[in-house]
This record gives structure tokens, C-alpha cells and sequence, in this order.
């Protein structure tokens, strides 16, 4: 959801510091992971959150949110928005228009960027042991299982991702070709 409203005010915002906001939301994917995990490690551990699923769930927020804003902002880039306009003239206000008309071409690229999101989170390990603390996150308690003994945890995740994966891929399918580029 922040990664979408974030697409929307970089697509369809007009304010003064939108290129620096635009980069600023793309830093994670430039930042090397140890750099951003050690940076983020010494700013929660100044708040207590070390350790806390709270600060696991904001630091792997911020991580995957630029997934979520490449794949959203370039949706949004081709849809008409005469559309919306259309939506709105004939009396819907701007919310029920974005609701209405907007999303529901954009539901491929939605549920392309949401699972990105979630896969890139899954996968990083070295977020999940800066700000786990003493807690067992599954990238963690993967990590120890390859390293310390043979379990069919790891068999079993990966099985999950297989079937995550096609299923996401079918339903993507099912759902359309998502947003067309309009013609100028």
C-alpha cells in the first residue's frame, strides 16, 4: 500500500522535490544490503526495536518498498487517465474513481509488485539477523539448518516457493495483460 501511494504522488504529484523523493525510495535497491542492515541496525537499536517484530517488519518495509515503486510507478505511467477523468465527470469523487476505474486495470502489475515485494523480503537474510535479535525468523532458522545440521525445512520452503510462484503467475495470467499504453 505505501509503495503504491508512493507511485501515485511520484506519478501524478506536482510538488517542489518529487525527483529527490523518487531517488530517495529507490535507495535500497542502490545501498549494498550489510550497509543498509548495519544503518538500520544502529538507528533501531536507538529505539528499542531491535528484536521486535515491529522493527523487522518496517526494516523489510523499507527494503522492498522500491520493488513496489518501479513496477507500480511504470503501470501507472500507461494508464489513460482520462479514464479517471471520465470516472469523476459523471460523478464519482477521486477516491471512488481511483478505486473504480484506476485499480482494476492495474491488478496484474498490484499483485506483480506485492509478490516481488514479498519474495525479495523472504529472501533477505542479513535484514532478518541484524534485526531479529534472538528471535527465529525462516530466513534465520534456514540459514542455521544448512549451516548446523539436515532438516526437510529447507526442502519444504522450497517446495512453497515453487507452488507460491506458479500460482502467482497463474493468476496473473488469469487476470489480463493489466495496463495498455495510451496513444498521444
Amino acid at each position: 500500500m505505501l509503495g503504491t501511494a508512493l507511485s501515485f504522488s511520484l506519478v501524478r504529484g506536482r510538488y517542489p522535490g518529487k525527483e529527490f523523493v523518487n531517488q530517495i525510495s529507490l535507495m535500497p535497491l542502490i545501498v549494498p544490503v550489510i550497509i543498509y542492515s548495519i544503518a538500520v541496525y544502529g538507528w533501531f537499536g536507538q529505539l528499542k526495536l531491535i528484536g521486535l517484530w515491529q522493527g523487522i517488519v518496517l526494516g523489510h518495509t523499507v527494503h522492498a518498498i522500491p520493488f513496489v515503486v518501479i513496477i507500480m510507478t511504470a503501470a501507472l505511467r500507461t494508464f489513460d487517465i482520462a479514464q479517471e477523468h471520465a470516472a469523476m465527470s459523471l460523478g464519482a469523487n477521486r477516491a471512488q474513481a481511483i478505486w473504480h476505474v484506476t485499480l482494476p486495470p492495474l491488478r496484474p502489475s498490484l499483485i506483480s509488485a506485492a509478490f516481488l515485494a514479498f519474495i525479495s523480503s523472504f529472501d533477505e537474510l542479513v535484514v532478518a539477523m541484524f534485526l531479529g535479535g534472538s528471535n527465529m525468523t525462516l530466513p534465520k532458522k534456514m540459514f542455521d539448518n544448512i549451516v548446523n545440521e539436515i532438516d526437510p525445512t529447507i526442502a519444504a520452503v522450497s517446495v512453497i516457493q515453487v507452488v507460491l510462484v506458479t500460482v502467482i503467475l497463474i493468476l496473473v495470467s488469469k487476470l489480463g495483460s493489466g495496463a495498455v499504453p495510451t496513444e498521444r
